[in-house]
């Protein structure tokens, strides 16, 4: 992947409706370099898939939660079978496999307290494997990204988050 390529994906991240021509006129391409350069992003996975971006209220959302779980084995085969069946619960928007004191973190997306209330207790707790949940509400969403960093040095944390004197300044 070339600096071209990150700068469509990027392009593509913040407008996945720009037309092919749009895309090729901000980048300095032919429409048809653009196309073939596009399609193999798409080949090689880099791309996805394209969305819309949805308010969660408009789906009759209205409460939000993490759930963090602790599996009583950390074996593969238990996190595997966690993963398989976690997947067919309806509400859980994303599962992640997590380091610290619990094994897993869900995200929930749900219709009121007592979708919650029974997707913590029945569907989620019932599962082969699960000692415990503890259950966050979101209250409010903060910060929203709706896609990936662009830091072009993600590896180097900048002096406004680190902190004044952190890392030497950039010799320029």
């Amino acid at each position: 992947m070339d600096s071209l390529d990150r700068d469509v994906l990027l392009a593509l991240q913040a407008d996945g409706r720009k037309s092919n021509l749009a895309l090729a006129h901000s980048l300095g391409l032919s429409p048809s370099a653009m196309l073939g350069r596009v399609r193999r992003l798409e080949r090689s996975g880099a791309i996805s898939g394209y969305r819309a971006i949805i308010d969660p209220a408009a789906l009759g959302i209205t409460v939000r939660a993490f759930v963090v779980v602790r599996l009583r084995e950390h074996s593969e085969q238990s996190i595997r079978e966690f993963e398989e069946r976690i997947k067919h619960v309806v509400g859980v928007r994303a599962c992640y496999h997590v380091t610290g004191r619990f094994d897993m973190l869900l995200e929930l997306a749900l219709r009121d307290l007592d979708h919650l209330s029974r997707l913590t207790r029945v569907d989620i707790a019932r599962i082969p494997g699960v000692m415990n949940l503890e259950t966050m509400l979101i209250m409010a969403e903060s910060v929203t990204h709706e896609g990936w960093p662009a830091d072009p040095e993600p590896h180097v944390a900048t002096a406004a988050v680190a902190g004044p004197g952190a890392y030497p300044p950039k010799e320029e």
